[in-house]
């Protein structure tokens, strides 16, 4: 199949970050994008504005005509009516990764996997490349700030850069030139079933890589994936790429980076956590790599603005500090904790956070718990159940009487915005991966 020789796809679930990055894509390539989605959302809407027709019903006769390809996310249900009839017609059917997997044959390919920070790292590496002017199509997990989209690209790209995503595997289908792999915490146990099946998963991506093409590994991950030919990165003098001299000044990290080629001095980075400057080597490592020239990284971490809800500061006065991130497994809730005290040291901090799952809940619930104790005062929401049918005795109060605080609650949404409006924290944290960023605005808008 000639993907370019196309001339309508429909997205089925388009409404997620990868299947609208993936429309984006074939939109700026002038063939006709249609979709469903179950909800609308702000992205769906941006999505119409940019000229994409989205149906919000499930019904045969809300399809567009002639469809050449269809293209589904995994969370579609089994008895979807559209993706049924799809099959009846016997129209070609990809899945998401399926599709990005073929896109990335033909050209060279940077692909960043890690069950977290690849988010943070693949914008990171796409505004690098961005800034030293090779043409790219970044499929990126998130909305970046530097660009206010989830696609970036030239019409003529030169190189693919995609977020690698290891649920349902789906990260087996690139074909890469430069592999990283920031982190192999276990997660998706409803995929995986244990750790050990993880990391097995992650050494094939690994193996994935066209001829002459190079693997990046962070440093704590050397031993546990056994590959002896690849580059290393992190904070640590013993990886091929480290940062060291790091200080903050003004709100900004300063440091420095050192390479095979010499060391990057003087670099600065107004991103706040220890594990975000990590994700700088990361993408730095990428970088040289590929050959961009030093002056181009220093430009581009210097005026990289972040992804939202990537410890996305959303209010910053003296007496008011609020900040919203996606964080939804126990480490990336202790580095985000972390990161706040870091920067606002001897602040109260009030988070408030949305469990994702409730098999994740189940799984990590002492793991969340050690996290959440990080904090002085936690308000936690229900959970957010995704894909996913409750699971019998598994809620929030499970895991709120896991927690060792004084000061903790369990609010609607409603509650929170009063408990805002009455009390008005001076250090705010929301994290979690559902529907919590509903509340973002409203909350925002109570402390202004």
């Amino acid at each position: 199949m000639n993907l370019y020789e196309l001339k309508h796809i429909y997205f089925i679930g388009i409404g997620g970050i990868g299947m609208s990055a993936l429309a984006r894509y074939f939109m700026q390539k002038g063939i006709k994008v249609s979709a469903y989605d179950k909800t609308e959302t702000k992205l769906t809407k941006l999505l119409e504005e940019e000229g994409i027709h989205i149906t919000f019903k499930d019904e045969v006769a809300e399809i567009p005509g002639l469809i050449d390809l269809v293209v589904y996310t995994p969370a579609i249900p089994s008895d979807h009516k559209q993706f049924n009839y799809f099959k009846t017609l016997k129209t070609p059917i990809l899945k998401r990764s399926a599709l990005l997997g073929e896109l990335s044959k033909n050209k060279f390919t940077i692909a960043i996997a890690g069950t977290h920070g690849k988010t943070t790292i693949t914008s990171l590496v796409a505004h690098i490349f961005i800034t030293a002017g090779i043409k790219v199509s970044a499929f990126v997990g998130g909305i970046t700030k530097n660009y206010n989209t989830n696609f970036v690209g030239s019409a003529d790209a030169e190189v693919v850069i995609a977020e690698a995503d290891e649920y349902d595997r789906s990260f087996l289908t690139l074909s890469t030139d430069i592999s990283l792999i920031s982190s192999m915490d276990a997660d998706h146990l409803d995929i995986y079933h244990n750790k050990m099946q993880l990391v097995e998963s992650f050494k094939l991506f690994a193996d994935n890589g066209k001829p002459n093409s190079h693997l990046i590994v962070n440093h704590r991950l050397k031993s546990e994936l056994g590959f002896e030919k690849c580059f290393t990165y992190n904070l640590d003098s013993n990886a091929d790429f480290y940062g060291d001299d790091i200080t903050i000044v003004n709100a900004a990290y300063e440091f420095n980076i050192h390479t095979s080629e010499g060391i990057l001095k003087d670099l600065q980075f107004k991103i706040p956590g220890r594990h975000n400057l990590e994700n700088v080597v990361a993408a730095v490592s990428v970088a040289k790599l590929y050959g961009i020239k030093d002056q181009f990284i220093k430009d581009a971490l210097e005026t990289y603005r972040g992804v939202e809800r990537r410890f996305d500061i959303l209010l910053n006065r003296p007496d008011c500090v609020y900040i919203d991130d996606y964080a939804h497994h126990p480490e990336e809730l202790r580095a985000c904790i972390l990161a706040v005290k870091e920067f606002y040291p001897g602040k109260k901090i009030t988070g408030i956070f949305q469990p994702h799952l409730f098999s994740r809940t189940r799984d990590f619930a002492d793991e969340f718990a050690r996290s959440l104790e990080q904090l002085d005062e936690l308000i936690l929401l229900e959970i957010y159940p995704a894909r996913e049918k409750p699971i019998d005795g598994i809620n929030a109060t499970f895991l709120l009487d896991k927690v060792n605080l004084k000061n903790k609650y369990l609010f609607t949404n409603e509650q929170v915005l009063n408990f805002i409006s009455a009390f008005k924290p001076g250090v705010l944290l929301t994290v979690g991966a559902g529907d919590i960023d509903k509340l973002v605005q409203p909350i925002k808008e109570r402390l202004i």
